[in-house]
């Protein structure tokens, strides 16, 4: 049975935070019963498309999933059952804010088969948390944390964010303390990124200009400040038996997000839901992205074949689909390969080979000599993986593979 990871996008939050640029928003009751509904409803279309399909691993995000009713959820999952095989073993995530969480939601979770949490700390620091817009207070997140392992969550990983205005290393340093003293399976520390169209790209699109020309900044930390904080994170973690198996994400023995490693490894994966992106028979795509108009396509989805133009092949469509966009085999590629050298044990070289039929020696020869030589790349009869060098130069390096 061929294995299928399922994504699910819940688009509502209490309130957007300052970086946010996820597609999400707060609505009211009757929004969030009406797409709920629509979600079941797409759910139902895939399942008898892909009958044979196995689910392996299911991931609920958004958007703050834990902020919906638990019934919500409930029912959800019961659909997801209902419409697919799911393995006995699937890892089953949930995305969780602190503050949101109840015992009745915890353990509504538990009985649908949620065993997995995530939850967005962010950061220990109340003035931090109060700067990114963030509607917790660390020790509301304490307080759901224990709550989560009191009802018997033995999988639960914590988001941080480093790089934040006026950070330094020894700021982050007080949250990993803090973080790691609670022993959760996962952690992923991920750089604050400033993005258009949020309250923080009104506030520090000119410090960015800055950062980005190598400039003096005046708020948002340095280059320099920002490899100090990663190699100071990577030490911390690594000391205290954090495995770092991809640039952002850290795992203790066993409790690497598989949900995740599908992605960078490009195993087929579908995704439901209000602008959710899929990967399936090497065509890309992407759903409708406003609220009302997925609502309302829901009520009588439709598939229908198009003929790629470029490529000249068929490519199955559904009216909820905005966007599909079949790979070239050159574009497969590269893919894989950008996407490959994320995790710190890179790319198997067999899977290269059963996948497009050449060796990656052969197409990508060049590339490979290049990297070597500039200690940024080893290479092993069986293996391909980043040096450490080559990690902290990720975008450098993985261009060097664009054919």
């Amino acid at each position: 049975m061929n294995e299928l990871e399922l994504y699910i996008h819940i688009p509502f939050c209490m309130k957007k935070c300052n970086y946010c640029d996820f597609l999400s928003a707060p609505a009211d009751e009757k929004s969030q019963s009406a797409y709920m509904e629509g979600l079941k409803r797409e759910l139902a279309f895939y399942g008898k498309r892909f009958p044979g399909r196995e689910i392996s691993t299911i991931y609920i995000g958004g958007g703050t999933p834990s902020w919906l009713q638990e019934s919500y959820i409930a029912k959800l999952m019961e659909e997801v059952y209902r419409d697919f095989s799911v393995a006995k073993d699937a890892e089953i995530t949930i995305e969780c804010n602190p503050g949101t969480l109840t015992k009745s939601k915890l353990k509504c979770y538990q009985t649908a088969g949620i065993n997995r949490l995530s939850i967005g700390l962010q950061s220990a620091d109340d003035a931090e948390l109060k700067l990114l817009g963030r509607v917790h207070t660390f020790e509301q997140f304490l307080r759901n944390y224990e709550l989560a392992r009191e009802c018997g969550f033995q999988n639960i990983n914590l988001d941080l964010m480093d790089s934040l205005p006026g950070h330094t290393p020894e700021k982050f340093y007080q949250t990993l303390v803090k973080t790691a003293r609670l022993n959760p399976e996962h952690i992923s520390c991920y750089s604050l990124i400033i993005e258009k169209g949020t309250p923080f790209y009104d506030r520090y699109k000119f410090d960015m200009i800055k950062f980005h020309a190598g400039m003096q900044t005046e708020e948002l930390p340095m280059e320099d400040t920002v490899y100090q904080i990663g190699k100071m994170t990577q030490d911390f973690l690594a000391e205290r038996g954090y495995q770092q198996y991809e640039i952002s994400n850290y795992a203790k023995p066993g409790f690497a997000c598989r949900h995740n490693i599908g992605y960078w490894k490009r195993f087929e994966y579908l995704g439901v839901g209000l602008g959710a992106s899929s990967l399936l028979s090497e065509v890309r795509y992407s759903n409708v992205t406003d609220l009302e108009e997925y609502i309302e396509k829901s009520f009588q989805i439709e598939g229908t074949h198009v003929l790629d133009e470029t490529l000249r092949r068929t490519v199955f469509c559904s009216s909820l689909h905005q966007k599909a966009d079949a790979l070239s085999r050159n574009a497969q590629m590269e893919e894989f390969m950008f996407l490959g050298l994320r995790m710190t044990e890179g790319i198997e070289k067999s899977r290269f080979y059963q996948a497009f039929g050449f060796t990656v020696d052969f197409i990508y020869k060049d590339a490979l000599s290049k990297l070597k030589s500039e200690g940024m790349l080893v290479e092993t009869p069986v293996w391909i993986y980043l040096t450490e060098q080559g990690m902290d130069l990720n975008n450098y390096a993985v261009s060097q593979f664009l054919l």
